[in-house]
């Protein structure tokens, strides 16, 4: 006997659990994801706010070019010493030569070092500006580096203007031995003369600033300015803890924790560096007699007082 045939035999149900399905896809590099707050943040509006997360305000690293294309007058900018290269005089051997790594990160960065140094406006002031650039072999400072910010303060100093350094390292170049930690006293020598022209310095610590370069030149400076949340120090807190056998406050390399204790003097925010900055020039053309002080204003003028870090009588300026 025959059993009519039911519904379900004529019309089977599909197995949805086994149907395939198109998976969707993100396209690659239009979204970046925050590592401190998981955001997704589209990359064009990223670009536009300077790298700068919109949700937590977390900072993302940035090239040493770009931070000058955010920093000055459109036009302004005239690189120099671009071309000075350094050389593997120790013949140092590791994993990899030195000259191995130099060639690996020059073509990685298009730069002959890990500094670019040069002239141009901020808000219409004239700067002599050296910014580093992390990227290549981590910002370290070798002989090239500390040659090329002495030129940049040099020239400053010449040409009677301030000079802007922003700082990105982890330290003074190993590969290099002695030839680096001399760079330490060679910047900080410069200074010394920039400030006995009675001349300012302002030092802008980025994310991270450390070793040699936090202990010579960095902290040098008339104002010393930090991005948010920068770590800024000498050795790492792995060392310091076993060198001290203490345990050490929470968030000691912060930019926040210095600022409480008087190392740095502000912190400001990447997208209103540039503004700023401006106001902090416009203040210090009142208190040192710079070369276009007359020219825009019609004064110059001076204060007399205590000196600060490297020699200069304080800015008695408001707000600052």
């Amino acid at each position: 006997m025959t059993h009519p045939t039911t519904p379900s035999s004529v019309f089977p149900k599909p197995d949805y659990g086994k149907t395939p399905t198109r998976k969707k896809e993100m396209p690659e590099g239009l979204w970046t994801k925050c590592p401190e707050c998981s955001a997704y943040i589209f990359n064009k509006e990223l670009e536009s706010l300077q790298m700068v997360c919109k949700e937590c305000g977390n900072h993302f690293s940035i090239t040493a070019f770009q931070r000058l294309g955010h920093l000055l007058d459109e036009g302004s900018w005239e690189e120099y010493d671009a071309d000075i290269a350094p050389i593997d005089v120790l013949k140092f051997t590791g994993a990899s030569s030195y000259a191995e790594q130099l060639k690996k990160y020059q073509k990685k960065t298009g730069l002959k070092e890990g500094v670019v140094c040069g002239l141009g406006r901020l808000e219409d002031h004239p700067v002599s500006v050296a910014v580093m650039e992390f990227s290549f072999i981590g910002g370290s400072m070798g002989s090239v580096v500390g040659e090329k910010i002495t030129r940049a303060i040099e020239r400053a100093t010449e040409r009677r203007m301030p000079v802007l350094i922003f700082s990105a390292s982890g330290g003074a170049r190993m590969h290099e031995g002695m030839f680096s930690l001399m760079q330490m006293a060679k910047t900080s020598g410069a200074l010394q003369r920039h400030a006995a022209a009675r001349l300012p310095f302002i030092s802008i610590l980025t994310h991270p600033t450390m070793g040699g370069v936090t202990a010579s030149f960095a902290t040098l400076g008339d104002l010393i300015i930090a991005e948010p949340k920068a770590m800024i120090g000498f050795a790492g807190a792995r060392v310091l803890k076993e060198t001290t056998r203490q345990d050490l406050p929470k968030g000691f390399q912060t930019a926040e924790f210095l600022l409480e204790r008087g190392l740095i003097d502000r912190i400001i925010p990447r997208p209103q560096m540039r503004a700023e900055l401006g106001k902090l020039l416009d203040y210090l053309d009142r208190s040192f007699p710079l070369h276009h002080a007359v020219e825009r204003n019609g004064r110059s003028g001076s204060h007399s007082g205590h000196t600060h870090r490297n020699g200069h009588e304080p800015v008695k300026a408001a707000g600052v």
